[in-house]
């Protein structure tokens, strides 16, 4: 199924309010991640929110190295929520990622397409 030109607006619209100082070499990679057929069915930012996430935990932490090391999926990514919230923040997110809440809740491990 082609992702629609409605589609692509509305994820690229959610994309600028939810970073609006992010690089394009990382607005890019999200806006793909966030077309990904695992995500179109929810509305465009919430797939932008679950692409931004994913992209930042894995290109910006050490979630990966955490988890080759024999972490969990739970500790690593415990351990790697100030770091995210860290780019976040650089970024001028509108919203950032809760410790508190339990991200299988929110769906964020819904589009993880490595091995954690």
């Amino acid at each position: 199924m082609k992702v629609s030109t409605a589609r692509q607006r509305a994820v690229n619209k959610a994309l600028t309010a939810l970073l609006p100082q992010a690089p394009y070499s990382d607005t890019e990679k999200i806006r793909a991640l966030a077309g990904d057929r695992k995500l179109r069915a929810l509305p465009p930012s919430i797939a932008v929110w679950l692409a931004t996430v994913a992209h930042v935990r894995h290109e910006h932490s050490d979630y990966d190295d955490l988890l080759a090391e024999g972490y969990d999926r739970d500790a690593a990514r415990f351990f790697v929520v100030d770091r995210i919230n860290d780019v976040l923040t650089g970024w001028r997110a509108t919203r950032l990622l809760d410790a508190e809440k339990d991200e299988g809740d929110m769906g964020v491990g819904v589009f993880d397409n490595r091995s954690g």
